[in-house]
């Protein structure tokens, strides 16, 4: 979440590593919002308006007390003396009167964020006041539990920068599962759904008043499966993430140390069931690993048409029908490397210029056993959509071997191929391709399209829709142009 502007930055008197901080305490206060049962608001000096909010909170615990979003504008007057007496004091500062704001009776608390001995900004917590019921020990436990932190924060101690700051799925939260544990790793609460998450991984009894590291050692079936994090984790000693798997259940934990001015008084650990979640991405592991080996054995089957092909042509005694049989076999070559460059990856895109580089030389040399061919590249096909990979490979093998074949016909020449990434007059992106030849250039007259540029047009057109120009090569030879647009792919 961005919480800083250009105007606050030109009013920041920040240290190193102090807006990190900052943006570190808005990536991770969703939790502390849901412990107090609170709105919280992040408010910063400003000279015009007094304090201006930087970020806003709302639980997920309870019913908000702020529909309307007011991040970006000045404090209330009635709010910025108790924010001023939080910052002078750096200390946690609770309005003497209850406020109110819509129908609904308000408890107001200003915490300043302090570190290195500097107020950097101030959190105020808006908590609803209008039920009269008695409140439960889940939510008397909660809000000690943000308290806890809200008053680390203003000793510098929360947020920790040794917290997990990971994208793994699974983070959990506070509805999934709260446990409270003191100094020694003894369990002085557990919300009903952590109870419940550690008896679906087997431990059919309370636990409260037991060492919950004791506990998920007493769970544990194939230590060697073990996260090394998870001592440190179960006991609260490091703020750390880990994972326990017993049964076919998979619980995601998370441990936050609560500290004081001298030690370690206790820590939250957070837990959530991702049984579901992790079946889901061994699935997505095992449909992977079976694409790819897919594509494996289709190169290796087309490498053995490619193989039968070459020994039925040896075995021809016609001419036109060896040719015919090598030219197929060049054909499904090309197929089956790009199936092998598929079966190294399975993202949405390929590779082209590591795929066609080596194609490129084979394409050549295979069409010129007796004369001498060179070969030169310039420009970057980039990353292309792997649905373009098959037929603009064929389409250049068969370029490629025109050129050598009808081109240089038996001399000794050069064939090119040029690449060019461009942007065409409506925006789009535009990929040409080139494959020219310094050989004895086009026919007078028109002349009949053989199976393979027969091929190639099919293609260009069909498949990749786009558009194929033959013309004369300035300095002498042929110059095929090919021009694909890249949009929507």
């Amino acid at each position: 979440m961005a919480i800083f502007t250009d105007p606050i930055r030109e009013h920041a008197d920040f240290g190193p590593g102090d807006a990190e901080w900052l943006h570190l305490l808005v990536g991770d206060w969703q939790m502390v919002a849901d412990l107090a049962f609170a709105d919280l608001a992040l408010w910063f000096p400003h000279p015009e308006h007094g304090y201006v909010a930087l970020a806003h909170v709302r639980p997920s615990t309870t019913h908000t007390v702020f529909h309307a979003d007011f991040v970006g504008e000045g404090i209330r007057s009635d709010l910025q003396p108790l924010v001023d007496k939080a910052w002078a004091s750096r200390t946690i500062e609770r309005s003497s009167e209850t406020n109110w704001s819509s129908d609904m009776a308000l408890r107001v608390e200003a915490v300043p964020m302090v570190r290195n001995g500097r107020t950097l900004a101030v959190v105020t917590s808006h908590m609803d006041l209008s039920s009269s019921r008695m409140p439960s020990r889940l939510e008397l436990t909660y809000r000690q539990c943000a308290y806890d932190l809200l008053r680390m924060g203003t000793l510098g101690l929360w947020p920790d920068f040794a917290s997990p700051t990971g994208s793994r799925r699974g983070a959990p939260r506070v509805g999934d599962g709260l446990i409270r544990l003191d100094a020694e790793g003894i369990v002085q609460y557990a919300s009903p759904n952590g109870v419940s998450a550690f008896r679906r991984l087997g431990d059919g009894e309370s636990l409260e008043g037991r060492s919950l590291a004791e506990v998920t050692a007493g769970l544990l079936k194939d230590r060697r499966m073990v996260d090394e994090t998870l001592p440190l984790v179960v006991t609260g000693r490091m703020p750390w993430r880990s994972e326990i798997e017993s049964r076919g259940v998979s619980l995601s934990l998370r441990a936050i140390p609560l500290r004081d001015e001298q030690q370690r008084f206790g820590a939250l650990v957070l837990c959530r069931d991702v049984s579901e979640l992790r079946r889901r991405e061994m699935e997505l592991v095992t449909k992977d690993a079976t694409i790819r080996e897919i594509h494996h054995r289709v190169k290796n089957n087309l490498q053995t048409v490619a193989a039968l092909l070459r020994m039925q042509s040896r075995r021809m005694v016609s001419d036109e029908a060896k040719q015919g049989l090598e030219q197929a076999m060049r054909r499904v070559a090309t197929i089956a490397l790009v199936h092998e460059t598929l079966s190294q990856g399975l993202t949405q895109s390929v590779d082209f210029d590591e795929l066609i580089g080596r194609q490129f030389r084979l394409s050549a040399e295979v069409a010129s056993p007796s004369q001498q061919v060179r070969t030169q590249r310039s420009g970057l096909f980039g990353e292309l959509p792997s649905d373009f990979a098959t037929p603009l490979a064929l389409v250049i093998n068969e370029l490629v071997t025109n050129a050598v074949e009808h081109g240089l016909e038996g001399r000794t020449g050069t064939v090119w191929l040029l690449a060019d990434r461009s942007e065409g007059d409506d925006g789009e992106e535009l990929l040409t391709v080139t494959v020219a030849d310094d050989g004895v250039g086009l026919p007078d007259t028109p002349h009949v399209e053989g199976l393979g540029l027969q091929i190639v047009r099919t293609l260009v057109t069909s498949e990749l829709g786009g558009t194929i120009q033959w013309k004369p090569r300035e300095g002498g030879g042929t110059a095929v142009q090919i021009v694909l647009s890249l949009a929507n792919r």
